[in-house]
């Protein structure tokens, strides 16, 4: 996959300004300059131009990007809109509209099938908005992605990726640590003849990015006082 036209964002097609002008957003058009930094600084690979890794990695992140922040399913351009499914863990299989409907980004990311009453993180309960909101205040760098591994090409590509980010803002009452969380795992693109995805897989522990979060005491907002430790939680 190529990078965008001049102008455009140097990881992620079909950011050029024309498709910037053009395109329906969720909440406007993204700018990724500051977690591009973030990426660069932190990255563990450097992958050469041309190579397999460095497609599969511009791959990933415009299929994200235009997940979390495209209106229209229709305007994707990485996926076949009326084929594709993505899964998570091997459970429940979700369609675009779907993923729209269920808030997409963290919430389709962070399923679970705990109960209610255990979960820190719910996405049955998070919306876009709320999702979007508490993590860019827990990472406002980011949460960066690198692929570090990939393992086959198209038309089936298997890869392992890194997400990072630094507990540089608060969580709910969890106050900010300043700590490193990384989550890693393993994901499978299927794509068609037309090189566009119709099958994701992912495969991860959701508890790498949500114990991160907990570490610290978490305090009594109305009164400032220290809560007791030892909330009931699983990942």
């Amino acid at each position: 996959m190529a990078t965008s036209d001049v102008g455009g964002d140097k990881y992620r097609s079909y950011l050029s300004p024309e498709e910037l002008k053009t395109t329906q957003w969720r909440d406007g058009p993204p700018n990724y300059d500051v977690v591009n930094k973030f990426f660069e600084e932190g990255r563990t690979k450097v992958w050469p131009a041309g190579s397999l890794e460095e497609y599969v990695q511009n791959l990933v992140k415009t299929f994200e990007m235009e997940l979390v922040h495209k209106a229209n399913p229709d305007e994707y351009k990485t996926v076949d809109p009326k084929k594709f499914v993505l899964g998570v863990n091997g459970k429940k299989y979700f369609t675009l509209e779907e993923i729209g409907k269920i808030g997409g980004g963290y919430n389709v990311f962070l399923q679970t099938s705990l109960p209610p009453q255990l979960r820190f993180y719910d996405p049955d309960e998070e919306t876009y908005e709320s999702s979007q909101t508490a993590f860019k205040q827990v990472f406002p760098r980011g949460f960066a992605l690198e692929v570090v591994q990939v393992y086959s090409g198209p038309p089936v590509i298997a890869y392992k990726y890194r997400h990072w980010g630094y507990m540089e803002g608060s969580y709910k009452e969890y106050p900010a640590t300043g700590e490193l969380i990384e989550m890693f795992g393993i994901a499978i693109y299927e794509l068609n003849e037309e090189s566009k995805l119709v099958k994701v897989e992912f495969f991860h522990d959701r508890g790498e990015l949500l114990a991160g979060l907990i570490k610290a005491k978490p305090s009594d907002k109305s009164t400032g006082i220290a809560a007791p430790s030892g909330c009931p939680f699983m990942a």
